[in-house]
């Protein structure tokens, strides 16, 4: 029999982070995603949870604990559930650190992990999405073409989170047949970052688009060296922290939804007595815990070395469907008072629609 029972590590991260969230990021995340901006205060408040830096090797500054994506994906989620835009800027670093400490070769890891063993946060970011209608991960059209010593970039991408803050980026190009990632710093000649991009939601996350233009860098910013990448194994990582993110979104509805409808009484009872909300909040409960199963199996297949592609992508094409259905019946169920801004359902709402999208913002 298959478990994913977790283990009181674990179990212990999600409750303090999930504690962490809503007491901190909730309150804050209507506010920031008016204003578009994430307090400072608050996302090194969440870097000094260690979520990063726990993984760190020792000999580059960090606690040495042992990563593990099912870890990854609790604690993905219980972030989320205090809000998406803020979880996924406390998160970015990971997109760097992590493709560095199981992939890169050892002057890289030498170099780039000790900046994420810092006390204050560290801004650092990959890019990876185009802005081409047939854009695939897997024919990626950004190319890098060996030239002397080193490599020629050129091509354009698009929600690269913290572009412009970042010190250091991955960017994601085709290199031959295979898809390489190459570690650019901010300021690169030939890389030119374009203005914030305005999203339907996830308004409080600064993303970016990027043109890389004739950008030369040697050849030791290939990541892991002549060794190259496990491009299938990046992959897989990212979109099963994205369906780990879009259930703790779900779960945010859902809870909301639910006690708004024990809350509001109709024709003298409660509305969540109603057949038709009963039926629907129950539907939703199934939903959560299906995405979440779906999550932990690839997480669980990555921790024990395997491929794990397919279910990665199962889990992430799944929990974007499910969460959008989710987020759409909670501002069903509060009614009128789900479109107004007085509640976070119609946030949640426009913030779920990104995960059928978007590609590249989070890993675990």
């Amino acid at each position: 029999m298959i478990s994913f029972e977790l283990t009181e590590e674990q179990r212990m991260i999600s409750q303090t982070v999930e504690a962490f969230a809503r007491e901190e990021i909730r309150p804050a995340a209507r506010t920031a995603d008016e204003s578009g901006q994430i307090p400072p205060e608050l996302v090194q408040k969440i870097w000094e949870l260690g979520l990063v830096r726990s993984v760190i090797p020792e000999a580059s500054g960090g606690d040495g604990g042992q990563r593990s994506a099912v870890t990854g994906v609790v604690a993905a989620e219980a972030l989320a559930y205090g809000d998406q835009s803020i979880a996924i800027h406390a998160l970015v670093p990971r997109l760097l650190a992590y493709p560095v400490l199981e992939m890169g070769d050892q002057a890289q890891r030498a170099r780039y992990l000790p900046l994420f063993a810092q006390p204050g946060f560290c801004a650092a970011s990959a890019a990876l999405t185009e802005p081409r209608w047939d854009f695939d991960i897997f024919s990626i059209a950004t190319t890098a073409r060996g030239s002397g010593s080193g490599y020629i970039l050129n091509g354009e991408k698009c929600y690269v989170p913290l572009a412009r803050e970042s010190e250091f980026l991955i960017v994601f190009a085709s290199c031959g047949p295979a898809v390489e990632g190459f570690i650019l710093p901010g300021g690169c000649p030939g890389l030119v970052v374009g203005e914030r991009e305005k999203n339907m939601g996830l308004k409080a996350l600064a993303t970016y688009g990027l043109t890389l233009k004739d950008c030369a860098v040697p050849a030791e910013a290939r990541l892991g060296g002549e060794r190259g990448i496990n491009f299938n194994r990046l992959m897989s990582e990212q979109k099963v922290a994205a369906a780990a993110m879009a259930v703790g979104v779900a779960r945010s509805a859902f809870e909301y939804a639910r006690d708004y409808a024990l809350q509001r009484r109709a024709f003298g009872a409660p509305i969540a007595t109603r057949q038709a909300i009963a039926f629907m909040l129950a539907e939703m409960a199934i939903e959560i815990d299906a995405s979440r199963l779906l999550a932990w199996e690839a997480a669980s297949r990555l921790d024990k070395g395997e491929d794990a592609l397919k279910e990665s992508y199962q889990a992430k094409n799944y929990t974007a469907s499910a969460v959008l259905k989710i987020c759409d019946n909670a501002v069903q169920i509060l009614g009128g008072h789900g479109y107004i801004r007085e509640h976070p359902v119609e946030m949640w709402l426009r913030n779920a629609r990104g995960f059928a999208m978007l590609e590249g913002l989070t890993t675990v």
